[in-house]
């Protein structure tokens, strides 16, 4: 006698098992909340002072005066969509994509100045502009970009993750191969 074809490749779990799936989902919404957060504390100190984030971008003198302008205005705004998509699970995977975009130009950002010798505040949760201390920050704010950066990428593998918005608004149908499920749609 054969199996039904709809139970091939799958394996019965323990009783009250964990799946590699289940466990991965939540870390995965832990991971979505804790960017999300970030991002929207960081608009959030921005938002009111915009002149403040147009300082912050010139002062790594790497764009054009008029570039430079341009993006201080915009990246306050831009960091609080990410943030309440990655909060809210919708367009999960291009926000977590957007947002390991704007970490990886955050780490280059500050690598550059440091290696330049220049002394700045960062400029990621509001004012920007000169700051004596800088050299001694810049590693421990590397650093955290680059743990934003693996929980963004994160994000972006894991596709769905509970408690998302994504997972009301766009089907997805689920196959089996060999060990893992895998997720097929948006």
């Amino acid at each position: 006698m054969t199996a039904p074809s709809s139970q091939v490749g799958i394996r019965p779990r323990s009783p009250g098992s964990i799946s590699r799936r289940g466990w991965l989902g939540w870390l995965g919404l832990l991971a979505r909340l804790v960017v999300g957060g970030v991002w929207i504390w960081a608009a959030v100190l921005k938002l009111p002072h915009p002149g403040a984030s147009v300082t912050a971008v010139r002062g790594y003198q790497l764009l054009p005066m008029e570039l430079a302008d341009v993006v201080g205005r915009v990246l306050p705004p831009l960091e609080l969509a990410v943030g309440l998509c990655l909060v809210l699970g919708l367009l999960t995977r291009w926000a977590g994509g957007l947002s390991a975009l704007l970490q990886i130009a955050f780490i280059a950002g500050i690598a550059s100045v440091w290696s330049r010798g220049i002394a700045i505040d960062c400029g990621c949760f509001g004012d920007g502009g000169p700051d004596p201390n800088a050299f001694s920050e810049y590693p421990w704010e590397i650093g955290r970009d680059v743990g934003l950066l693996a929980l963004s990428m994160l994000v972006v593998w894991l596709r769905r993750t509970p408690l998302a918005l994504d997972n009301l608004l766009f089907t997805t149908t689920t196959t089996t191969h060999k060990d893992r499920d895998v997720e097929e749609g948006p």
